[in-house]
């Protein structure tokens, strides 16, 4: 059977897949695994993006939380870092994010934060998940005035935003601000937080229903926003995914600056104060070429981990780095958050921008992008991770590395949430790379069905 817990928490079409049968034992093992050391009644924090199924799987989680003997403590919507961060303010023994963070609005997942805020080890995963399918009998069943019960974090997304705006000692304004809220967790925060800090706005995808979480918009979906961007004259946008823990950047010509942007541009900043750690920025194999020239350019460091931002912040806590991240916006600063934060993210990236007092083209040009190119392949999520086994395509995958050896790379990973394996080719000729990519995905989806 294929492992519960991907690579970020547990995830599926909500109703069939993501069951609420299942939130409710996710909810008690996991509160059961997190809080067996404690010496008190448990309390853990409980929170959602918009989704219409999220209702549904709170109702489920909460009465497994309760059913265990612990208390939950209910958020509503508020981003996923929100929960990161509060986990610790409230010195609560455990969080609970309900999200599928970029997915279409049928998935959704849940993911868990120990009492430091950090999401959890793969060895307390297996844990939680040894559990649920083999040994729910362990799990205690008080009755009476054992049962837990829930509350409600009235001041959840106000407390979350005053430690945002405590995040820089710069004031936003004259600079005009653009956001694209995804319809998701950020709605409220995101320009909250950035009129507090002086910025003027204008605002897209900021009116979520329940369905239109992602929807043609946010960080997997920038024409819009590059688009509100020149039009409006903005000096800056700055789109989140569904749980906005991602955070990508439009400079003022509706360019994208894109994760590796960002950490180049803020990792250099922290360099030039004396605030960046070991003179190091941990990125992950998918970060661009152009991150590690820049690096090498301007005497920074460039790390490379696993795909994921747990691999960068498990690299960052092991060794003392304090900036990591991905290409696709996931970007940690440890020195004020535990996890990914996209608004944070976009707050960083504005104070540089005004202590600066450079155009945010000039910022984005720091580093220059070399050219990828990436194609899915949509395959049965069961083989997905042994398409090495497969002898075509392992050979299929040499041949394309040999090809591009001298003026490139390839990078084939899977996909830790969905049924794909995806072909990745950086080099300088993109017709060539697209045909190579495609021609490759072609061949895995039809070994791979």
């Amino acid at each position: 059977m294929a492992r519960l817990f991907g690579t970020d928490g547990v995830r599926g079409v909500a109703n069939t897949e993501l069951t609420g049968e299942l939130a409710f034992r996710l909810g008690r093992a996991g509160a059961y695994v997190l809080t067996k050391e404690t010496k008190h009644a448990p309390r853990i924090l409980v929170a959602m993006d918009t989704r219409i199924s999220g209702d549904m799987l709170e109702s489920a989680l909460v009465s497994g939380i309760c059913s265990v003997g612990a208390h939950a403590v209910v958020a509503g919507v508020i981003p996923t870092p929100a929960v990161a961060y509060l986990v610790r303010k409230y010195r609560l023994d455990a969080g609970v994010m309900i999200s599928a963070s970029h997915n279409p609005v049928e998935y959704n997942g849940i993911k868990f934060f120990n009492n430091q805020g950090y999401k959890l080890s793969d060895a307390l995963e297996d844990e939680i998940e040894n559990i649920i399918m083999s040994h729910p009998e362990i799990l205690p069943s008080p009755t009476g005035i054992g049962l837990g019960t829930k509350e409600y974090a009235e001041d959840a997304l106000d407390d979350y935003i005053a430690f945002l705006t405590r995040t820089t000692t710069e004031k936003f304004d004259g600079i005009k601000v653009a956001l694209d809220c995804a319809n998701g967790a950020a709605y409220k925060a995101a320009p909250i937080a950035m009129l507090d800090l002086g910025a003027s706005l204008c605002i897209i995808h900021n009116e979520p229903d329940g369905t239109n979480i992602n929807d043609k918009c946010g960080s997997t979906h920038m024409d819009d926003l590059k688009e509100m961007v020149v039009k409006n004259g903005a000096d800056i946008g700055f789109a989140f995914d569904g749980d906005a823990d991602r955070c990508l950047a439009v400079d003022e010509k509706g360019n994208l600056i894109d994760g590796d942007k960002i950490l180049a541009i803020c990792g250099l900043d922290m360099k030039e104060r004396g605030a960046l750690a070991k003179d190091t920025i941990v990125g992950t194999v998918m970060s661009n070429l152009g991150l590690t020239m820049m690096g090498k350019e301007k005497d920074i460091h460039i790390l490379q981990t696993s795909v994921g931002d747990r691999y960068v912040l498990e690299r960052m806590l092991a060794d003392g780095y304090n900036i990591g991240g991905e290409q696709s916006g996931h970007v940690i600063f440890l020195d004020h958050n535990t996890t990914g934060d996209g608004t944070l993210t976009a707050i960083q990236l504005l104070s540089v921008l005004k202590r600066s007092g450079k155009k945010a083209s000039e910022l984005a040009g720091i580093m220059q992008t070399m050219p990828q190119v990436l194609v899915n392949a949509r395959v049965n999520n069961a083989k997905k991770n042994s398409y090495m086994e497969d002898d075509v395509v392992r050979r299929g995958i040499a041949e394309l590395e040999e090809k591009f050896a001298q003026d490139g790379r390839v990078l084939i990973r899977t996909s830790g949430t969905e049924p794909l394996v995806r072909v990745m080719i950086e080099g300088t000729d993109i017709k060539k790379m697209d045909a190579e990519a495609r021609k490759l995905a072609a061949l895995i989806e039809e070994r791979l069905q």
